[in-house]
């Protein structure tokens, strides 16, 4: 008897397996870009620059009082994360070497939020600064950029708080219930 001859295909088999597998793989590809990029987009920074990870690089500036008590006191009361406009910042490392007394919250996608203690008395507070008083401390405020930096005033040391302008109020009122249960309040000084 004889054998039928098989049915020729169309394809050479190697071309029918990329036939086939194309689509397969295509599709993985696919899902591993919406797994990398995130399904929304949303929860990423539109400028791949705009990605704040690792530590956290403050350039120095004279902080006399950073080892203070005070300071030391406050920077181990201050709270683990923060929220701003509804998103928890938690607490970020500081680059080697980190200054005494700093401390910095914030994620991949936002500017950090930075507490220093222990500053010298700023320079912008004078007998006609307008002050802001935020949870009974009161608070210089001086903008710059994208940025403000909020002073505490009215305490035995100087704080700076610089937030960005797009983080709203929630890290202010936090930081200023943690210095008015930790540090006592004093006059402010507008001697210039």
């Amino acid at each position: 008897m004889a054998q039928e001859p098989e049915p020729a295909s169309l394809l050479p088999r190697p071309l029918l397996a990329v036939a086939l597998g194309l689509p397969a793989l295509l599709a993985a590809g696919v899902a591993a870009v919406g797994l990398f990029l995130g399904a929304s987009g949303k929860d990423e920074p539109a400028d791949p620059s705009a990605d704040h990870s690792g530590p956290v690089a403050l350039v120095p500036v004279p902080a006399p009082k950073a080892e203070s008590d005070e300071c030391k006191a406050l920077v181990s009361g201050l709270p683990m994360q923060l929220v701003s406009n509804g998103v928890t910042l938690p607490r970020r490392e500081l680059a080697s070497p980190a200054p005494a007394g700093a401390l910095a919250w914030g994620d991949k996608q936002h500017e950090p939020v930075v507490l220093r203690c222990g500053l010298d008395r700023p320079n912008a507070l004078t007998p006609t600064s307008e002050l802001r008083t935020v949870s009974d401390v009161t608070w210089l405020v001086v903008s710059e950029g994208s940025a403000s930096t909020w002073y505490v005033v009215d305490r035995p040391v100087y704080v700076a708080l610089t937030v960005p302008s797009d983080a709203g109020t929630g890290p202010l009122q936090d930081i200023s219930t943690t210095i008015r249960d930790t540090l006592a309040k004093g006059p402010v000084d507008t001697r210039g």
